[in-house]
Protein backbone atom coordinates (compact mmCIF):
# COMPACT_ATOMS: atom_id res chain seq x y z
CA UNK A 1 0.00 0.00 0.00
CA UNK A 2 3.04 2.30 0.15
CA UNK A 3 2.51 3.72 -3.36
CA UNK A 4 -1.21 4.42 -3.21
CA UNK A 5 -0.74 8.20 -3.34
CA UNK A 6 1.86 8.20 -6.14
CA UNK A 7 0.92 10.57 -8.95
CA UNK A 8 -1.79 12.42 -7.02
CA UNK A 9 -2.09 15.87 -8.61
CA UNK A 10 -4.19 18.98 -8.06
CA UNK A 11 -6.96 19.10 -10.67
CA UNK A 12 -9.15 22.07 -9.80
CA UNK A 13 -10.61 24.30 -7.13
CA UNK A 14 -14.26 23.46 -6.53
CA UNK A 15 -16.91 26.13 -5.97
CA UNK A 16 -17.51 24.65 -2.52
CA UNK A 17 -17.67 21.32 -0.71
CA UNK A 18 -20.66 19.33 0.46
CA UNK A 19 -22.21 22.58 1.72
CA UNK A 20 -21.74 26.15 0.42
CA UNK A 21 -19.73 27.26 3.47
CA UNK A 22 -17.08 24.53 2.95
CA UNK A 23 -14.03 25.04 0.73
CA UNK A 24 -13.01 22.09 -1.45
CA UNK A 25 -10.42 20.99 -4.01
CA UNK A 26 -10.16 18.06 -6.42
CA UNK A 27 -7.00 15.99 -6.65
CA UNK A 28 -6.66 13.09 -9.07
CA UNK A 29 -4.30 10.53 -10.54
CA UNK A 30 -3.76 11.07 -14.26
CA UNK A 31 -5.22 8.24 -16.32
CA UNK A 32 -7.47 6.96 -13.54
CA UNK A 33 -11.20 7.22 -12.93
CA UNK A 34 -12.94 10.57 -13.19
CA UNK A 35 -9.66 12.37 -13.88
CA UNK A 36 -9.91 10.95 -17.41
CA UNK A 37 -13.47 12.20 -18.03
CA UNK A 38 -14.17 14.73 -20.77
CA UNK A 39 -16.77 17.37 -19.85
CA UNK A 40 -18.53 18.05 -23.16
CA UNK A 41 -20.89 20.73 -21.86
CA UNK A 42 -22.37 22.21 -18.71
CA UNK A 43 -21.16 23.83 -15.53
CA UNK A 44 -17.95 22.62 -13.82
CA UNK A 45 -18.40 19.50 -11.70
CA UNK A 46 -19.16 20.10 -8.03
CA UNK A 47 -18.00 18.19 -4.95
CA UNK A 48 -21.38 16.44 -4.68
CA UNK A 49 -21.41 15.70 -8.42
CA UNK A 50 -18.09 13.89 -8.12
CA UNK A 51 -19.23 11.84 -5.13
CA UNK A 52 -22.43 10.81 -6.90
CA UNK A 53 -20.61 10.11 -10.17
CA UNK A 54 -18.31 7.71 -8.34
CA UNK A 55 -21.32 5.88 -6.90
CA UNK A 56 -23.11 5.73 -10.25
CA UNK A 57 -20.07 4.49 -12.16
CA UNK A 58 -19.22 1.86 -9.52
CA UNK A 59 -22.77 0.51 -9.79
CA UNK A 60 -22.97 0.47 -13.60
CA UNK A 61 -19.62 -1.37 -13.70
CA UNK A 62 -21.42 -4.37 -12.19
CA UNK A 63 -22.90 -5.03 -15.65
CA UNK A 64 -20.03 -5.07 -18.16
CA UNK A 65 -21.66 -7.48 -20.63
CA UNK A 66 -24.99 -5.75 -21.22
CA UNK A 67 -26.36 -2.25 -21.71
CA UNK A 68 -27.00 -0.81 -18.26
CA UNK A 69 -28.17 2.45 -16.71
CA UNK A 70 -27.89 3.65 -13.12
CA UNK A 71 -29.53 6.69 -11.54
CA UNK A 72 -27.95 7.95 -8.30
CA UNK A 73 -29.21 10.52 -5.81
CA UNK A 74 -27.26 11.43 -2.67
CA UNK A 75 -24.80 8.53 -3.29
CA UNK A 76 -27.56 5.87 -3.39
CA UNK A 77 -28.91 4.20 -6.54
CA UNK A 78 -32.59 5.05 -7.00
CA UNK A 79 -32.95 3.42 -10.40
CA UNK A 80 -31.09 0.56 -12.10
CA UNK A 81 -31.97 -1.51 -15.15
CA UNK A 82 -30.28 -3.48 -17.89
CA UNK A 83 -31.24 -4.16 -21.50
CA UNK A 84 -31.76 -2.20 -24.70
CA UNK A 85 -34.27 0.16 -23.04
CA UNK A 86 -32.33 0.44 -19.76
CA UNK A 87 -32.45 4.25 -19.63
CA UNK A 88 -36.25 4.44 -19.60
CA UNK A 89 -36.55 1.45 -17.27
CA UNK A 90 -34.00 2.86 -14.82
CA UNK A 91 -35.82 6.20 -14.69
CA UNK A 92 -39.17 4.42 -14.26
CA UNK A 93 -37.92 2.82 -11.03
CA UNK A 94 -38.42 6.11 -9.16
CA UNK A 95 -38.79 9.23 -11.29
CA UNK A 96 -39.45 11.38 -8.22
CA UNK A 97 -36.05 10.56 -6.71
CA UNK A 98 -34.33 10.60 -10.11
CA UNK A 99 -35.13 14.33 -10.48
CA UNK A 100 -31.85 16.21 -10.04
CA UNK A 101 -29.84 12.99 -9.97
CA UNK A 102 -26.76 11.62 -11.71
CA UNK A 103 -27.15 9.14 -14.58
CA UNK A 104 -24.47 6.67 -15.69
CA UNK A 105 -24.82 4.63 -18.90
CA UNK A 106 -22.29 2.08 -20.08
CA UNK A 107 -22.87 2.51 -23.79
CA UNK A 108 -23.34 5.22 -26.44
CA UNK A 109 -26.39 7.45 -25.99
CA UNK A 110 -28.32 8.18 -29.17
CA UNK A 111 -31.01 10.59 -30.30
CA UNK A 112 -34.06 8.77 -28.90
CA UNK A 113 -32.39 8.27 -25.53
CA UNK A 114 -31.36 11.93 -25.40
CA UNK A 115 -34.97 12.97 -26.06
CA UNK A 116 -36.01 10.86 -23.07
CA UNK A 117 -33.32 12.36 -20.85
CA UNK A 118 -34.16 16.02 -21.51
CA UNK A 119 -37.75 15.57 -20.36
CA UNK A 120 -36.63 16.19 -16.77
CA UNK A 121 -33.87 17.87 -14.79
CA UNK A 122 -30.69 15.93 -14.05
CA UNK A 123 -27.37 17.23 -12.72
CA UNK A 124 -25.07 15.15 -14.87
CA UNK A 125 -25.10 12.34 -17.45
CA UNK A 126 -22.00 10.20 -17.97
CA UNK A 127 -21.73 7.68 -20.79
CA UNK A 128 -19.20 5.94 -23.01
CA UNK A 129 -20.14 8.30 -25.83
CA UNK A 130 -22.86 10.36 -27.49
CA UNK A 131 -23.99 10.55 -31.11
CA UNK A 132 -23.85 13.95 -32.78
CA UNK A 133 -27.65 14.19 -32.82
CA UNK A 134 -27.72 13.40 -29.07
CA UNK A 135 -25.18 16.15 -28.39
CA UNK A 136 -27.35 18.64 -30.29
CA UNK A 137 -30.37 17.68 -28.20
CA UNK A 138 -28.45 18.00 -24.92
CA UNK A 139 -27.11 21.39 -26.07
CA UNK A 140 -30.62 22.79 -25.58
CA UNK A 141 -30.00 22.38 -21.83
CA UNK A 142 -26.77 24.34 -21.40
CA UNK A 143 -26.40 23.76 -17.65
CA UNK A 144 -26.72 19.98 -17.98
CA UNK A 145 -23.31 18.41 -17.44
CA UNK A 146 -22.50 15.87 -20.16
CA UNK A 147 -19.51 13.69 -19.40
CA UNK A 148 -17.79 11.26 -21.78
CA UNK A 149 -15.92 8.45 -20.04
CA UNK A 150 -15.17 4.79 -20.71
CA UNK A 151 -17.08 3.59 -17.66
CA UNK A 152 -16.38 -0.02 -18.60
CA UNK A 153 -12.63 0.23 -19.04
CA UNK A 154 -11.49 3.01 -16.72
CA UNK A 155 -8.65 2.24 -14.37
CA UNK A 156 -9.68 2.53 -10.73
CA UNK A 157 -7.81 2.31 -7.45
CA UNK A 158 -7.97 -1.00 -5.64
CA UNK A 159 -8.40 0.73 -2.28
CA UNK A 160 -10.95 2.97 -0.60
CA UNK A 161 -9.92 5.78 1.73
CA UNK A 162 -11.77 7.52 4.52
CA UNK A 163 -10.45 10.21 6.81
CA UNK A 164 -11.09 9.93 10.56
CA UNK A 165 -10.08 12.17 13.44
CA UNK A 166 -6.29 12.23 13.40
CA UNK A 167 -5.85 9.69 10.64
CA UNK A 168 -7.13 7.69 7.70
CA UNK A 169 -8.70 4.28 7.10
CA UNK A 170 -7.78 2.24 4.03
CA UNK A 171 -9.58 -0.87 2.84
CA UNK A 172 -9.73 -3.01 -0.27
CA UNK A 173 -12.56 -2.34 -2.71
CA UNK A 174 -15.63 -4.56 -2.44
CA UNK A 175 -15.60 -5.73 -6.04
CA UNK A 176 -15.63 -9.52 -5.92
CA UNK A 177 -17.48 -11.07 -8.86
CA UNK A 178 -21.01 -12.20 -8.02
CA UNK A 179 -21.16 -15.96 -8.62
CA UNK A 180 -24.52 -17.69 -8.08
CA UNK A 181 -22.68 -21.01 -8.30
CA UNK A 182 -21.60 -20.50 -4.69
CA UNK A 183 -25.09 -19.74 -3.38
CA UNK A 184 -26.89 -22.12 -1.04
CA UNK A 185 -30.66 -22.61 -1.26
CA UNK A 186 -31.90 -23.26 2.28
CA UNK A 187 -35.59 -23.81 1.46
CA UNK A 188 -37.39 -26.78 -0.04
CA UNK A 189 -38.72 -24.50 -2.78
CA UNK A 190 -36.10 -23.90 -5.46
CA UNK A 191 -35.81 -20.54 -7.26
CA UNK A 192 -36.73 -20.39 -10.93
CA UNK A 193 -34.20 -19.35 -13.58
CA UNK A 194 -35.81 -15.89 -13.75
CA UNK A 195 -35.63 -15.55 -9.97
CA UNK A 196 -31.93 -16.49 -10.03
CA UNK A 197 -31.30 -13.83 -12.68
CA UNK A 198 -33.22 -11.24 -10.68
CA UNK A 199 -31.52 -12.22 -7.41
CA UNK A 200 -28.13 -11.88 -9.07
CA UNK A 201 -29.11 -8.46 -10.42
CA UNK A 202 -30.45 -7.28 -7.04
CA UNK A 203 -27.39 -8.61 -5.21
CA UNK A 204 -25.08 -6.60 -7.47
CA UNK A 205 -27.07 -3.42 -6.83
CA UNK A 206 -27.37 -4.09 -3.10
CA UNK A 207 -23.69 -3.61 -2.30
CA UNK A 208 -23.87 -0.07 -3.70
CA UNK A 209 -26.79 0.93 -1.45
CA UNK A 210 -25.94 2.34 1.95
CA UNK A 211 -26.81 0.02 4.82
CA UNK A 212 -29.29 -0.93 5.96
CA UNK A 213 -30.02 -1.87 2.36
CA UNK A 214 -33.02 -3.61 0.84
CA UNK A 215 -33.27 -3.94 -2.97
CA UNK A 216 -36.29 -5.31 -4.82
CA UNK A 217 -36.06 -6.33 -8.48
CA UNK A 218 -38.08 -7.93 -11.25
CA UNK A 219 -36.97 -8.75 -14.79
CA UNK A 220 -33.57 -7.19 -14.02
CA UNK A 221 -35.03 -3.82 -13.12
CA UNK A 222 -35.07 -2.30 -9.65
CA UNK A 223 -38.62 -2.08 -8.30
CA UNK A 224 -37.87 -0.73 -4.84
CA UNK A 225 -34.94 0.41 -2.69
CA UNK A 226 -34.76 1.02 1.04
CA UNK A 227 -31.49 2.66 2.10
CA UNK A 228 -29.70 4.15 5.05
CA UNK A 229 -32.23 3.38 7.76
CA UNK A 230 -31.26 2.61 11.33
CA UNK A 231 -33.06 -0.75 11.18
CA UNK A 232 -33.74 -3.26 8.43
CA UNK A 233 -37.51 -3.23 8.98
CA UNK A 234 -37.54 0.48 8.13
CA UNK A 235 -35.54 -0.06 4.95
CA UNK A 236 -37.82 -2.92 3.90
CA UNK A 237 -40.93 -0.81 4.51
CA UNK A 238 -39.60 1.94 2.22
CA UNK A 239 -38.76 -0.58 -0.51
CA UNK A 240 -42.17 -2.26 -0.26
CA UNK A 241 -43.93 1.13 -0.47
CA UNK A 242 -42.10 1.86 -3.74
CA UNK A 243 -42.77 -1.54 -5.26
CA UNK A 244 -45.63 -1.54 -7.76
CA UNK A 245 -44.82 -5.02 -9.07
CA UNK A 246 -45.75 -8.23 -7.33
CA UNK A 247 -43.50 -11.24 -7.87
CA UNK A 248 -40.31 -9.24 -7.17
CA UNK A 249 -37.25 -10.68 -5.44
CA UNK A 250 -35.43 -9.14 -2.47
CA UNK A 251 -31.74 -8.66 -1.64
CA UNK A 252 -30.46 -7.55 1.75
CA UNK A 253 -26.91 -6.53 2.67
CA UNK A 254 -27.11 -8.24 6.05
CA UNK A 255 -28.73 -11.10 7.92
CA UNK A 256 -32.27 -11.13 9.31
CA UNK A 257 -32.06 -11.69 13.09
CA UNK A 258 -35.86 -11.99 13.28
CA UNK A 259 -38.59 -13.21 10.93
CA UNK A 260 -40.46 -9.89 10.71
CA UNK A 261 -38.96 -8.78 7.38
CA UNK A 262 -39.44 -12.25 5.85
CA UNK A 263 -43.10 -12.30 6.87
CA UNK A 264 -43.56 -8.77 5.53
CA UNK A 265 -41.83 -9.76 2.29
CA UNK A 266 -44.28 -12.61 1.75
CA UNK A 267 -47.19 -10.28 2.41
CA UNK A 268 -45.85 -7.90 -0.22
CA UNK A 269 -45.57 -10.49 -2.98
CA UNK A 270 -41.83 -11.17 -2.73
CA UNK A 271 -41.05 -14.61 -4.16
CA UNK A 272 -37.36 -15.06 -3.26
CA UNK A 273 -34.79 -13.53 -0.91
CA UNK A 274 -31.00 -13.38 -0.81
Amino acid sequence: MEDIFDGLEFKQELRYGENPHQKAQWYGIKGQGLTDACLLQGKPLSYNNLIDLEAAIATVQEFPHTRATVVVKHTNPCGVAIGSDSITRALDCDRTSAFGGIIAHNNIIGEDQAKELIKDFYECIVAVGFTESAKQIFATKKNLRILELDVKGIKTNQYQFRSILGGMLIQEMDNNIVDPGGWQVVTDKQPTEQEINDLQFAWKVCRHVHSNAIVLAQHEQVTGIGAGQMNRVGSASIAFAMNKNKQSVLASDGFFPFNDTVISAKGNGITALI
